[in-house]
């Protein structure tokens, strides 16, 4: 049996049925409908309901963890008296690692010999998912606590990100684009593709007319990396937003290019990833040479 445990936030947008399995403990962002609040639980029917929801119009607000709600996470972890590696977004993107961290300060009194690290994973969504999947991978074939966040530290950056949007007006509510850009994009039908790079933020790496020509972009990256390394039973992870039809596009045209890659997973995307995104968000995840748009 292990003497430590892998703990994440629902932001790694895994299943539930996944962080069950694993026995993943998980710290749940929350989101508002309608001034009624929600916790985000990861369970692929509440992702479906919640962007049905949003086609007809509806609005999502999410809330930050703050440190005191960190704290008690972690110090229900630290009483088991095992050591706790914990995965959350990115430094970049979320002021959550500058929480979790606070907690850890506040916890060092009470838990003089237990170790709690805190990893700034570069990684957002579905690609912090990988991550998880990856150490806890490694963690249940035996590896050492300093060995799994040696691999991880190694490894985090390798993690590729690639999405495109659908509206571009949820980019603009979340000050990505301006107002006269999301205007004109929208009547020009301009779609962008996103990119995580090595410093963990969510860049505009391409814009392009048309939805179609955004997987075709996507595509394009994808193959590139692919091409560098040797794919064979490699785990790709696909993420959507209530547009399971593409992702199935997406699927296919990666398989019919490489017949060796492993299993590709098409799951459903994290509701605060979402409500930032809006419905028609497509996301991908995969281990490559290092990243690039």
């Amino acid at each position: 049996m292990q003497d430590y445990i892998i703990a994440t936030s629902s932001t790694s947008d895994l299943t539930r049925s996944y962080l069950e399995e694993h026995r993943i403990p998980f710290i749940p962002y929350t989101y508002t409908v309608a001034d009624q609040l929600f916790e985000d639980d990861c369970r692929e029917e509440t992702r479906e309901s919640v962007y049905k929801g949003m086609r007809a119009g509806d609005r999502l607000k999410t809330s930050m963890i703050n440190e005191f709600i960190y704290c008690d996470f972690f110090r229900s972890l630290l009483e088991t008296g095992k050591d706790v590696i914990f995965l959350d977004m990115s430094q970049k993107m979320s002021v959550s690692y500058e929480k979790s961290r606070l907690a850890e300060e506040m916890l060092k009194g009470e838990f003089p010999n237990r170790r709690l690290y805190i990893m700034d994973t570069r990684c957002i969504s579905g690609g912090l998912g990988l991550l998880v999947k990856n150490m806890v991978a490694r963690m249940e074939q035996g590896m050492s606590f300093d060995e799994v966040i040696a691999w991880g530290e190694a490894n985090k950056l390798r993690i590729a990100h690639r999405f495109t949007v659908d509206d571009l007006n949820y980019l603009k509510a979340g000050g990505r684009v301006s107002n006269s850009a999301a205007l004109v994009g929208s009547l020009l039908s301009v779609k962008p593709v996103l990119y995580v790079p090595d410093r963990g933020t969510l860049d505009v790496a391409k814009k392009v007319r048309g939805r179609r020509a955004a997987l075709a972009e996507i595509l394009r990256g994808v193959k590139e990396d692919l091409s560098e390394i040797d794919p064979s039973g490699m785990e790709i992870n696909i993420l959507q937003a209530d547009c399971r039809a593409d992702a199935e596009y997406l699927r296919d045209e990666i398989r019919k290019a490489f017949p060796s890659v492993g299993e590709i997973t098409i799951t459903g995307l994290g509701v605060v990833i979402g409500a930032h995104c809006g419905p028609g968000l497509l996301t991908i995840f995969y281990l490559c040479n290092g990243r690039k748009p």
